[in-house]
């Protein structure tokens, strides 16, 4: 190999691992922030590897044709070739020829490789098994237990995130009612919008309670890997004894603990929107 394509390959490969990073970073938020430095590194190292030998398997092998010489009687022909020789591309396009060949190479790989809901899921969820998560602003479109005495609705662009969950977690949904016909209320909603067809969740694990210290007792006793809220005060309270927690807000809230997340709401935690 000549020593200009080798300086060429090395120059794309920094700037490959650049762009990678970025794309890494996007895809793996949380799970980043618990790896090292040698981690990180590995998997860029691991990737990097990945894509160009997927990159040389795609390139086709036919052998390159010769070039047939050229008459000497083509003047046009020889004039254009020497104008073409004589006007070698200027660095910052080269070097913008570059990073767009190296965008070019991680954006197409990327795209092959786009996890499923499934796995975004997992993924956000660090693989932990069991999550309790309140209904109220999270599921259900009603943000008090005074507008489910009305009506309960569940939130339709929820429900493919909520049953993904239930795939792989043991999920327990929980609310703070004022009646018994609230909770009739909820879990005809529930009901009618399929969720306890998929398999994963029962009514059983549907529990109500009639304050909210009763459902802060609820996740304590229940000992889950994610605790899903829409009441800061109880995000707040469960910091210490919960290993992760999601705020639903729809205003991004101070940040109270490290193990504490926020988002607008649960399928935009999780990229569905």
């Amino acid at each position: 190999m000549a020593e200009s394509s080798k300086q060429e390959l090395v120059q794309l490969m920094k700037r490959f691992g650049a762009y990678l990073t970025v794309k890494i970073s996007k895809l793996l938020p949380i799970s980043l922030q618990n790896l090292n430095s040698r981690s990180v590194g590995a998997i860029a190292g691991l990737a990097i590897a990945i894509v160009f030998t997927w990159r040389l398997l795609r390139s086709p092998n036919q052998p390159r044709r010769r070039q047939p010489k050229r008459q000497a009687g083509t003047p046009s022909s020889s004039g254009v070739n020497t104008l073409s020789n004589a006007n070698p591309l200027l660095p910052g396009i080269s070097s913008s020829l570059e990073n767009s060949r190296a965008q070019n190479v991680v954006d197409e790989f990327f795209q092959s490789v786009k996890p499923t809901l499934g796995q975004i899921v997992r993924q956000k969820l660090s693989e932990g098994r069991k999550v309790t998560c309140r209904l109220v602003g999270v599921i259900l479109e009603e943000s008090s237990p005074e507008e489910i005495q009305k009506q309960a609705t569940v939130r339709s662009s929820v429900l493919e995130v909520l049953l993904e969950i239930t795939k792989f977690c043991d999920l327990y949904l929980m609310e703070t009612v004022l009646d018994d016909e609230s909770e009739k209320k909820v879990l005809l909603a529930l009901e009618d919008a399929g969720v306890f067809t998929s398999g994963g969740l029962v009514k059983d694990k549907v529990l109500f309670c009639s304050t909210e210290i009763g459902r802060s007792s609820f996740v304590r006793q229940l000992e889950p890997d994610w605790h899903i809220d829409s009441n800061p005060e109880i995000i707040s309270q469960l910091a210490r004894f919960i290993k992760y927690q999601l705020h639903i807000s729809p205003t991004k809230p101070e940040r109270t603990a490290p193990n504490v997340f926020s988002a607008p709401s649960l399928e935009q935690f999780f990229g569905c929107v």
